[in-house]
């Protein structure tokens, strides 16, 4: 049964009181048309239940708009959703891609996350090209998909709504690598599902790296929203030496601040006994939260991003393939993952709307039964990076 307007309704009864689907909810290619976002293709998904959302498929199939019953989710940068065509990836000492950094969900990867880096490159054996320069989170989220299909499938009276695509980040003497994304969403829900798949399609021994950079904006975030993780241990905070200096900690969101520096923190997160991590953002005073499940098998390592520059309004939710230490230490340490022709990883990850208090208290209560994080504010990193394990 689908949960329509206050009640269980069967598909027979949403087609007697319908010529289609989309009077409800659904989903349908669209193509931007003025400004620096030009002739970017997305899909818009409206579930039924307030939820609606566009996928940008000519942005490595990210998630850009996300919005509640007319209440934002999602994070807009003056940046905008610059069309790919527009982009310069190597400019700006490798810092272009803040250009490109708006949405929801931007993808980082596929061989590189993090801070822009020099990485051997023995593996692609060319002697011209014995380092790959690296620029800040790689180079996947400005590439385009190539859109497989979308629409809507039902399973009895259970409808969901589809799309899929494949973004392939390649070059010559370099990775081949393919993001095989798809995206669903049930009608009637409030629930964004994402299954990715990275493949190496060339024949070179690849390195492989992904970040989801996942950035609330207001008015989901605003001053007293609370970050809520299951936090076992902070493990590294980049602005240790200034540690208090911007009256900012990791658990209480303040009001926009001008002239305030980006703080960033690692966290060694625990797991449910499915293996799953829900991390949330909840805004008491007006009953919403996002809510951001992950694998810790798939993600071991988490990061927060705080960017409460005004203007800039953000927070990210960062489940991370590495440490925040680098992909040399990735190298040094082995815990880089290495992809052989055909070898592949999956990542499954849902993002939830936390509609009321009951929601946010039921989310609250999920993720103190798994870890209960610490109760201050600032509290010392440890700089134990936890060696992660089956990689060689």
């Amino acid at each position: 049964m689908v949960e329509l307007f206050g009640r269980a309704i069967t598909r027979r009864q949403i087609e007697e009181r319908s010529g289609a689907l989309s009077q409800f909810a659904g989903v349908r290619l669209m193509e931007l048309g003025d400004g620096i976002e030009r002739g970017i293709r997305l899909l818009e998904f409206r579930t039924g239940s307030g939820l609606r959302f566009t996928v940008l498929i000519d942005r490595a199939f990210d998630i850009a708009e996300c919005e509640f019953k007319g209440q934002s989710v999602a994070w807009h940068s003056s940046a905008g959703f610059r069309n790919p065509g527009l982009h310069e990836g190597e400019g700006e000492f490798g810092l272009g891609w803040l250009r490109s950094f708006s949405g929801l969900l931007v993808t980082c990867g596929l061989d590189h996350i993090l801070g822009g880096a020099e990485v051997p490159s023995e593996s692609y054996f060319h002697h011209q090209r014995p380092k790959v320069k690296q620029t800040i989170h790689g180079r996947v989220s400005v590439v385009p998909a190539r859109l497989s299909g979308y629409g809507e499938r039902w399973d009895g009276d259970r409808c969901f709504l589809w799309a899929e695509g494949i973004v392939q980040q390649s070059a010559v003497f370099g990775e081949d690598l393919h993001l095989i994304r798809r995206v669903e969403a049930e009608v009637g829900t409030s629930e964004i599902r994402l299954t990715d798949r990275i493949v190496n399609h060339g024949f070179y021994k690849t390195p492989h790296m992904l970040l989801y950079h996942i950035n609330a904006g207001h008015p989901v975030l605003d001053e007293g929203s609370r970050y809520l993780a299951p936090i076992r241990d902070v493990v590294w905070a980049g602005h240790a030496e200034t540690y208090r200096a911007q009256t900012v900690g990791y658990r209480r969101i303040p009001a926009p601040q001008h002239n305030f520096y980006e703080q960033v923190w690692q966290h060694e997160m625990a797991a449910d006994a499915n293996g799953e991590v829900p991390v949330a953002l909840v805004n008491d005073r007006i009953g919403l939260g996002l809510e951001v499940t992950t694998r810790k098998d798939q993600f071991p390592c988490f990061y927060e991003w705080q960017h409460f520059q005004a203007g800039q309004y953000t927070i990210g939710i960062e489940p991370s393939t590495n440490h925040v230490i680098g992909a040399l230490a990735a190298r040094e340490r082995n815990e880089m993952i290495w992809l052989e022709h055909g070898e592949e990883r999956r990542y499954d990850s849902t993002f939830r709307i936390l509609d009321g208090p009951a929601a946010t208290a039921a989310s609250e209560s999920k993720i103190r039964a798994i870890a209960v994080q610490p109760d201050d504010d600032y509290p010392v990193p440890s700089g134990n990076f936890i060696r992660i394990a089956g990689r060689s």
